[in-house]
């Protein structure tokens, strides 16, 4: 039951992040939306992480396996590809780069952060 609790969470979460989409018009993933709404819901203690934990690791766990339908889609498209495969390789390396780096000042940042704020 508390996996169910935890992802109906997760899910409503989600949600609003869809709904805040459809009315902020700017060219942002509803996904981020959600993610940014999780986030903010974590940092205020409105939910506390052990709320959600679980179900975030579980999630986390079968993520690659939610690859494969994609990998699929790729195979059968390839043909319509192959001929532009280097730019797509290359974008696909600069914003893998480009997120990793992001991440890690962001985390840096946090992590200055909370360690001045326990002096």
């Amino acid at each position: 039951m508390k996996y169910l609790k935890q992802a109906a969470i997760i899910l409503v979460i989600t949600f609003i992040g869809e709904i805040v989409y459809r009315f902020i018009p700017l060219p942002i993933p509803a996904s981020i939306y959600g993610l940014l709404l999780m986030l903010i819901c974590l940092q205020t203690k409105i939910l506390k992480l052990e709320q959600v934990k679980e179900t975030g690791n579980f999630l986390l766990d079968i993520m690659p396996i939610m690859f494969i339908p994609p990998a699929v889609g790729l195979i059968e498209v390839w043909g319509n590809i192959a001929n532009i495969i280097i730019p797509i390789v290359f974008v696909a390396l600069f914003t893998t780069v480009l997120v990793m780096v992001t991440t890690g000042k962001t985390a840096d940042f946090i992590i200055n952060r909370n360690r001045s704020e326990d002096k």
